[in-house]
């Protein structure tokens, strides 16, 4: 079945409302929760991240038969993205969704499913992140007291807008000043093909290209389009130049807290609302180009090659190759192809 982009937008709207006002819907049966539990994310409420998990948390209340209850606090209610995972870490919050190129302010192995111009297509990606190079990009998460579900949800394709002027070439990036999410790679991305990238999170990114501050910012379309960011920017340039993820990410004592027939029915519903959510978010992301274009937005298709050869110049995956080491590199070479 096809619908189309309005009709997806109010159904999505309409759940996520149902959401938040009667989050937890349990069998008659139900009792008092033994676990109660916050889960916090930066994404609004009519986005496919938020659906599917807050989905995912009323089926664990369900199956649980309420021993299990997890709130959820969408839109940065409870901080930005850095200011939430220091509450997962200290227990303040005990879920929490985030981008593995966040992450890596914690985790450095993170990131390196954002590598610049890695990924050409998702059959790459999940194998790469559902296989080898996910497993041990766990591991590492694993490590800080954190866990991590099986299967990341997707953010998708990240694509480059402006205020000021089209990204056409890798020549167009000079001098930019472009928003970009508190993350070393990011940041050393954008430095290697000559922009000037500020690390901002995002509860504060809009104002920050309304202000100008910034430029530029790059992201899904899904994001542009949901968080509005036609008001305030001009050009999309669809340069794929970043696959973005989001972990689904437990405190390990509040994880752990839970005897395993509870872990397993928590962890069976985020991973299976995994699934489910790249199907969502995919259709989505690729829906959106008609619909900026009517709002104004400009799109252009740039010259994808002068990218790539601008980061091995600059000597970009020659870094990175030697900050993650030969084992985590080879892993995502064995699914991309060489890259240094």
């Amino acid at each position: 079945m096809t619908i189309d982009r309005r009709t997806f937008l109010a159904r999505a709207s309409a759940a996520a409302t149902a959401t938040i006002a009667a989050p937890f819907v349990g069998s008659a049966h139900a009792q008092a929760p033994q676990f109660s539990f916050k889960y916090a994310h930066n994404a609004p409420v009519t986005h496919p991240l938020h659906i599917h998990a807050a989905k995912a948390c009323e089926q664990i209340k369900e199956q649980t038969k309420g021993r299990v209850v997890i709130e959820v606090f969408p839109n940065n209610q409870l901080g930005g993205d850095t200011d939430m995972l220091s509450q997962l870490r200290s227990g303040a919050i005990h879920f929490q969704t985030l981008s593995p190129l966040i992450l890596s302010t914690l985790v450095p192995a993170a990131s390196i499913s954002g590598i610049g111009f890695a990924f050409s297509n998702y059959d790459q990606v999940w194998a790469a992140m559902d296989g080898e190079l996910g497993a041990y990009v766990r591991s590492a998460i694993g490590t800080t007291g954190l866990v991590a579900m099986e299967k990341i949800y997707d953010n998708g394709f990240r694509q480059i807008t402006t205020s000021n002027r089209p990204i056409k070439t890798a020549e167009d990036l000079k001098g930019l000043k472009i928003r970009v999410p508190v993350s070393p790679l990011w940041t050393s991305l954008f430095k290697a093909l000559g922009a000037s990238p500020t690390g901002i999170n995002w509860a504060d990114a809009y104002v920050a290209m309304q202000s100008k501050v910034v430029d530029g910012q790059e992201n899904a379309l899904g994001i542009v389009s949901i968080a509005k960011l036609y008001e305030v920017q001009k050009f999309c340039s669809e340069t794929n130049h970043v696959w973005d993820g989001i972990w689904f990410l437990a405190n390990g004592k509040a994880w752990n807290s839970m005897p395993a027939d509870l872990q397993q029915i928590c962890a069976k519903n985020f991973n299976e609302q995994a699934l489910a959510q790249r199907v969502t978010n995919r259709k989505l992301n690729e829906s959106l180009e008609s619909e900026l274009t009517a709002k104004g937005m400009v799109f252009n298709r740039p010259d994808l090659p002068s990218f790539k050869k601008a980061l091995q110049r600059a000597g970009f995956y020659q870094e990175w190759k030697t900050k993650y080491g030969g084992e985590a590199w080879a892993l995502l070479e064995k699914r991309v192809g060489a890259l240094a």
